[in-house]
């Protein structure tokens, strides 16, 4: 890690107490002490994001604690109803076939609510992870679109890495550098190849994610006793522990020419399909289950998806450990126990703060 481009620091990751219940913590920010108590949680700033927009219903946007917004901003509330207050100041449309700024892809509310959300106690995610969602900033004011008099803008979007002078995001980050108001831009989803990072101009903070210590988890137990721990939103408590018939489908797209009926398939995360398809494939085929396997490029990571049916998603080495298994035995059986969120890793994660900024 430490040769790759942009490369600053790395640390292992301690096992901490109790996405975004469990973020701040795992960062090390606690609500009286430290970095969040110095900074007063981000008071009196103002966070402009260009995105998709914002549902101002949402809980993250409560305005329960916060001041009034500060004297400079003069920016406008668009919503055709009472819906900013003193967490959410400003909300503009610049889109022109749209007729507010309610967010209709989720994209905007999920970035501004992740920057500078509001606390919400009892937050969950079908269940598992509760806990206190909150953004980074709590204290923090919300913007949408509109970046005139704000302190911060905060974009999550971006194209493939083009020459500075060429790209629109840079040219606007630099004119908004100019007048002395800080821009973050997120580094893209791709990787891990090479030259994937999107935003990477010199003038903008660009914030790569790493992975935390917590996990949904849902452990693939194999009839010769092995265990391999992967994750998944779909958590059964009508699964079986009975072991049933596995079976090797490739990427789960010819299900068709295969008896899968009432057992456990695996199936490879490449091909033409999702990873949810891939689940509604098996469902309509009769499987009562799946395991989800990475290929190398896939490596360790995992997604918590939201199956249709009992799922895991397993790494790389442990999806090559479950497929040599079935070639192994002419009666490869498994079942699936599902362990609901679980915090601490015996491979402790490795935050890595990836910036392209001067100083």
């Amino acid at each position: 890690m430490q040769n790759q481009p942009g490369f600053v620091s790395a640390r292992p990751q301690i096992v901490l107490q109790l996405h975004t219940t469990h973020s701040p913590s795992f960062l090390g920010l606690h609500k009286n002490v430290g970095l969040w108590n110095v900074s007063n949680s981000g008071k009196g700033v103002i966070i402009g994001l260009l995105d998709t927009g914002i549902n101002p219903k949402h809980p993250s946007f409560n305005d329960h604690g916060m001041p009034p917004p500060p004297a400079k901003w003069k920016g406008k509330c668009e919503f055709n109803y009472k819906a900013c207050n003193n967490k959410l100041i400003g909300a503009r449309n610049l889109v022109k076939r749209a007729k507010s700024p309610l967010d209709g892809d989720g994209h905007g509310t999920h970035t501004s609510s992740t920057a500078a959300g509001n606390f919400v106690d009892g937050a969950n995610f079908l269940g598992n992870a509760n806990g206190t969602a909150v953004g980074i900033a709590p204290r923090a004011h919300v913007a949408m679109y509109r970046v005139y008099g704000v302190d911060v803008i905060s974009i999550s979007v971006g194209v493939t890495a083009i020459p500075p002078y060429e790209e629109i995001m840079a040219i606007g980050a630099y004119r908004a550098i100019e007048k002395g108001i800080f821009v973050s831009c997120s580094a893209g989803n791709s990787g891990p190849s090479s030259a994937t990072i999107e935003n990477g101009s010199p003038w903008i903070l660009t914030v790569g994610a790493s992975s935390t210590d917590r996990k949904i988890s849902a452990v693939a137990v194999l009839g010769n006793g092995a265990e391999y721990e992967g994750e998944s939103a779909f958590q059964s408590a009508n699964m079986s522990r009975k072991l049933l018939p596995l079976i090797d489908s490739g990427y789960c797209e010819a299900l068709v020419s295969m008896d899968v009926r009432g057992k456990i398939v695996l199936c490879g995360i490449m091909g033409s399909l999702s990873v949810f398809k891939k689940g509604q494939e098996v469902k309509k085929a009769g499987g009562t289950a799946m395991i989800l396997r990475n290929e190398k490029e896939q490596g360790h990571t995992t997604f918590v998806t939201v199956h249709v049916l009992p799922a895991t998603h397993v790494s790389y080495i442990d999806g090559l450990k479950i497929r040599n298994y079935t070639e192994s035995t002419s009666t490869p059986v498994a079942t699936i126990s599902f362990k609901g969120t679980r915090i601490g890793d015996k491979h402790a994660p490795v935050v890595a703060y990836l910036t392209s900024m001067r100083q």
